[in-house]
């Protein structure tokens, strides 16, 4: 069952930290769908199963349709784990996590906040880094080398997340991390699709 904070009608937009003042510069006509509050596996499979009526209805190519979801998939199960790891913890739940899905021109964009440890802060970091420093070619050999190795984190996957989501959008990913307290920090990421 979907919160009262789940927003599907435009014009409205989310409240957190300083990723606030980028959702207000967004037209609110360009707002897909938003999300802001608690997480949990049905809460997202909620989500997904929204996000693709939503895309049906926004955008008439199937290959960008496909592609879009497939990121989604990827950047909300990601979210999640890092919400497990950091759920309980004097976090608020109202605002433990943060999803904007952005239309506007030729581009999908997808913002996503989610509190993480501190002490994963400067892995995401050189793990972000690195992927942005890649080429196309260049991602594709690191994401089969990934799959060569095969081993699972703790958060799951092989270390594929980032890579695959660099690889299909095609673009740099944007991202801030904004200290919480000294255990925890916010962490927005931000990711541009083409729909050209």
């Amino acid at each position: 069952m979907l919160t009262s904070q789940f927003i599907l009608e435009k014009g409205q937009f989310l409240n957190n930290l300083d990723i606030q003042a980028y959702y207000k510069q967004m037209q609110s006509s360009s707002i897909v769908m938003s999300y802001k509050g608690a997480a949990s596996n049905d809460l997202l499979t909620s989500l997904l199963s929204i996000a693709q009526t939503k895309l049906a209805e926004t955008e008439s190519k199937s290959a960008i349709k496909k592609r879009v979801f497939s990121i989604l998939v990827e950047i909300l199960q990601n979210i999640y784990h890092h919400y497990e790891a950091v759920h309980g913890n004097s976090l608020h739940e109202d605002d433990a996590i943060t999803f904007l899905l952005v239309k506007l021109d030729d581009t999908y964009t997808i913002i996503t906040g989610n509190y993480v440890a501190s002490k994963d802060v400067m892995m995401l970091k050189q793990r972000i880094d690195e992927v942005n420093s890649l080429t196309a070619d260049e991602l594709k050999e690191k994401y089969r080398e990934q799959l060569n190795i095969g081993v699972v984190s703790p958060k799951g996957g092989a270390g594929l997340g980032i890579i695959d989501i660099a690889r299909k959008s095609g673009n740099r990913l944007e991202y801030e991390f904004e200290e919480f307290d000294p255990h925890y920090s916010f962490f927005s990421l931000t990711v541009r699709i083409s729909a050209n």
